[in-house]
């Protein structure tokens, strides 16, 4: 038999376990993170098409882990597919955002009712201390964190329900939700939204009337529809359209 080359075990020898192959999960969690931040940094715009070729390309990647992440953002609300035409980032319209901010008004004034007589210590402790981490990231101004962490302040209601279906249709808003917030906070040159910006909505939250919270929950999203209303109304939309920083 002839002499080949031994290629030495990983497992018997702790140097060579850099060399490993990387799992294909990480490789797609890479490229939709990649994404994400390009999407919610305002590099790719609502609207831009997403096109395989390129990305796959740009991204130095196979189909496979490309699709994978494609569909990761699609799940979270980022990008949507339209049949026949093709991968897009999420659009922003006024119909969407009317559409959104009422069944959050809907869906949160739900979660509340549900826990309305559950509030403990711990909610209470929590949501003070989620609203601390959402100021923290304004005072750091980072954007990015700052939608994160609103995100995990509103989401602690729909948490404390134990409302499967409920917590499934809160997650699927958080995709749009990130770009309106992303967008607004540009346009208005903030990085997050205002520190007391949930004053209101905590002293309800922690009181004893379950109507003044249904009537801050309405209030609080009039509030966010109005000012997202009036900064897509000075965008043009761009669905289908190349724009600078769209992916083609």
């Amino acid at each position: 038999m002839g002499r080949g080359v031994t290629v030495p075990d990983a497992n018997c020898d702790p140097s060579l376990s850099a060399l490993e192959r990387i799992p294909r999960s990480t490789l797609r969690d890479q490229v939709a993170e990649r994404l994400r931040a390009a999407i919610l940094g305002g590099d790719i715009p609502p609207g831009a098409p997403l096109v395989e070729i390129a990305l796959s390309e740009r991204f130095d990647v196979s189909r496979g882990p490309l699709r994978e992440a494609l569909r990761q953002l699609i799940e979270e609300g980022l990008v949507v597919t339209v049949p026949y035409t093709g991968t897009y980032v999420a659009p922003l319209s006024v119909e969407d955002v009317r559409e959104i901010y009422s069944l959050r008004t809907a869906l949160e004034t739900f979660a509340f009712e549900l826990i309305w007589d559950r509030r403990d210590r711990q909610f209470r402790s929590e949501l003070v201390r989620r609203n601390a981490a959402l100021i923290a990231t304004i005072d750091a101004g980072d954007d990015r964190a700052s939608i994160d962490t609103e995100l995990a302040f509103h989401g602690l209601v729909y948490e404390m329900t134990g409302h499967r279906l409920l917590q499934r249709t809160w997650h699927g808003l958080r995709g749009r939700l990130q770009l309106y917030w992303a967008a607004h906070h540009r346009a208005h040159g903030r990085r997050g939204p205002r520190r007391d910006s949930h004053d209101s909505y905590i002293a309800a939250a922690l009181g004893d009337d379950l109507a003044v919270m249904r009537a801050e929950i309405v209030e609080h999203m009039r509030r966010g529809t109005e000012t997202t209303e009036r900064f897509l109304r000075s965008r043009p939309p761009v669905l289908g359209k190349s724009k600078r920083g769209d992916i083609t």
